[in-house]
């Protein structure tokens, strides 16, 4: 398989290889969305928009982002709950039917997820004990709120300090890892945290497949939304392991759901879904966060775009290359160029701080089009301008484009 049908097989499985849907996105586009995802990795960085509102965006254009709050965190007879909370690729949203196909992680997750928990857990055994108890009681509440229960429950003097805020939100957290909380709600994107009980439905709680029926289920749905990938893509997905992943992508090759083929410049097999489609062109314009399912896997990145892309929000300023926030252009199949964005809601302006054009790329043809997307996404952040800086050499074409 060529690299170039490699990249449009992958394009299209993400959700890209289809016209936008005409006029304002409506509910159930954004659903579809997650049709081809299967997940949106959440983030706490809101310098531009939410991680897991811009993946939706980027794929069906301006859309009412209730629609997503909606969907992951409330729930009505009418509109059940589409999406929950767990720990995926990172944290993020997930079907809720696929919430039974992690109980192996919960499971490994009982005393949290690194070994900090632990010694929180050794420091007070009963505090666990206690938070399911404020649940279980005032319903779903932020660690903040529990700890002030906690407080008026138990009143201590300030030289026994059982246990202080920081505690009870590693405790809330090691809790919902191991899937006896989870989050019905989000505010201000604070956790709320309920008994899981109360929010995941009776037939997902009841189902418990092994782990290698999991792993086998979760293999798939990486295949479907890779369209092709090495087994180090597919694993990456769900943050799996190899001694996990082979046994899996075994089955699937004897099942015929996948076929093994090799891909130009791969130096490893590659699996393709047998459902995968390969459009014969892939057009259109996308911004992508850089916690976007297309490019999450940096190594899967480079192989497919000959991009290299690092997030550099924890580099020092004065040592990052490209910017704080910097989301890759996808034009007509390819990664062609990467900006610095920032929304300014105080000013109501997108800011680009940098503008960088891939080698070998037409500037002009790429400015025009970066051009049209920043004003899109502008407009989808209800700011009224795009305003470029100086750094990177697409910056002067880009604000002669915006002007």
């Amino acid at each position: 398989m060529t690299l170039a049908a490699a990249r449009r097989t992958a394009l299209a499985a993400q959700g890209f290889g289809a016209a936008r849907p005409g006029g304002t996105a409506t509910r159930r586009a954004v659903m579809k969305v997650l049709d081809s995802t299967r997940l949106l990795q959440l983030d706490s960085v809101s310098a531009v928009v939410r991680a897991h509102y811009a993946p939706v965006f980027s794929r069906i254009g301006a859309y009412d982002q209730s629609f997503l709050d909606e969907a992951a965190w409330a729930h009505t007879a009418r509109r059940p709950r589409r999406l929950v909370e767990y720990w995926a690729h990172e944290a993020a949203l997930i079907p809720v039917e696929d919430w039974s196909l992690m109980r192996w992680r919960m499971i490994d997750y009982r005393l949290g997820r690194w070994r900090g928990f632990r010694e929180v857990f050794e420091r007070n055994p009963m505090l666990a004990e206690d938070i399911l108890g404020v649940v279980k009681e005032f319903g779903p509440s932020t660690a903040g709120e529990i700890e002030r229960h906690l407080e008026l429950d138990r009143p201590r003097t300030k030289d026994h300090w059982g246990w202080n805020h920081s505690d009870t939100k590693i405790v809330c957290e090691a809790l919902f890892s191991a899937g006896e909380l989870t989050v019905p709600k989000r505010v201000g994107f604070q956790r709320y945290y309920d008994l899981t009980g109360n929010v995941i439905p009776a037939e997902v709680l009841a189902h418990e497949p092994s782990e290698a029926d999991a792993i086998r289920e979760l293999i798939r749905r990486a295949a479907a939304a890779h369209g092709i990938g090495t087994e180090t893509d597919l694993r990456d997905y769900y943050r799996l392991k190899r001694q996990q992943t082979e046994p899996a992508i075994a089955d699937l090759l004897a099942s015929g759901e996948l076929e093994q083929v090799s891909v130009e410049g791969w130096d490893k097999p590659a699996y393709l879904h047998a459902e995968a489609r390969t459009p014969r062109r892939v057009t259109g314009a996308a911004l992508l966060c850089p916690f976007d399912p297309l490019i999450f896997f940096r190594d899967r990145t480079e192989r497919l775009f000959d991009f290299h892309y690092r997030i550099e929000i924890y580099t020092p300023e004065h040592k990052r290359v490209h910017g704080y926030y910097v989301f890759p252009f996808l034009l007509d199949g390819e990664l062609v160029a990467r900006v610095d964005l920032r929304a300014e809601r105080s000013t109501g302006r997108l800011l680009v701080p940098g503008a960088f054009l891939e080698p070998g790329r037409d500037a002009t043809r790429v400015a025009g089009a970066l051009a049209d997307a920043l004003r899109e996404m502008a407009d989808w952040l209800e700011l009224d301008t795009v305003q470029v800086g100086e750094k990177g050499d697409l910056a002067p074409e880009l604000r002669r484009e915006i002007a």
